[in-house]
């Protein structure tokens, strides 16, 4: 018995196994990582939400006194991902018994918690010390969200997982994956990727659905918005680093 938790507590892959769950190979190698800074560009139905519900769980009962935070855009999308939460703690048919279990919290007997807020600048500010920061739907929450919850990980030295499809060449969830440097693990996942997804679906939708929204959805291109006057590919292509500012470089 001792054994059997010890290799649930040391490895999140056998605990996901023991929750009913069957990894793919992406969220397995997620699942085990070491890295404090992770995003998953995952396709619809990919399994980054479940992934994300394991990480939680894991953190909140094998880390005493952990504080995990799901920050979704908006109320609905917080209880959906909590709710995965929930159906993965109560599968291992509570390891660390609950002594608060709400909609959007879950406070176990080891002073861990795990809460789901949406997406309002209002309702973080007080929170501190976060083990691990579950950002779901991250292309769609605003800039200055993720700038204000940023600074939660700086005394903990928590992880944090950015979980989206792309919403365009846009915000820091586009800046993150182009730009962000080694500091970040990337995983990428397009449909074509997904076992569950069949080859036939993706040509049906192929053809159902405009171009931009599959190769976003499905495909994970950070595609320019329809309404943009000039693809974010040919402004960066017309920079040049070597010419001076006319009206030269400010002191």
């Amino acid at each position: 018995m001792i054994a059997a938790d010890l290799a649930l507590a040391l490895d999140p892959v056998i605990l996901a196994e023991r929750a009913g769950l069957a990894p793919d190979p992406w969220q397995r190698d997620v699942l085990r990582s070491t890295d404090r800074q992770t995003i998953l560009l995952c396709s619809r139905q990919a399994g980054k939400s479940t992934v994300s519900a394991v990480l939680a769980v894991h953190e909140a009962v094998y880390r005493a006194a952990s504080l995990v935070l799901v920050l979704s855009p908006s109320l609905r999308q917080s209880q959906e991902l909590f709710r995965k939460v929930l159906d993965v703690y109560r599968s291992l048919d509570h390891p660390v018994p609950a002594f608060a279990e709400t909609r959007l919290t879950l406070e176990l007997d080891n002073g861990s918690r795990v809460i789901s807020l949406p997406g309002k600048e209002a309702t973080l500010r007080g929170f501190s010390g976060v083990s691990l920061l579950l950002v779901d739907e991250a292309s769609r929450v605003p800039d200055e969200l993720y700038q204000a919850v940023r600074p939660m990980l700086a005394v903990s030295g928590g992880r944090i997982v950015l979980l989206s499809t792309p919403f365009g060449q846009r915000g820091f969830f586009h800046h993150e994956w182009t730009e962000g440097g080694p500091a970040w693990q990337r995983v990428r996942v397009p449909a074509t990727d997904v076992p569950r997804i069949s080859t036939a679906w993706l040509a049906q939708e192929r053809v159902q659905i405009p171009d931009l929204f599959f190769r976003s959805e499905y495909l994970c291109e950070f595609v320019s918005p329809v309404d943009s006057v000039f693809r974010h590919d040919d402004i960066t292509a017309a920079l040049d680093p070597t010419i001076v500012p006319l009206f030269g470089v400010p002191a």
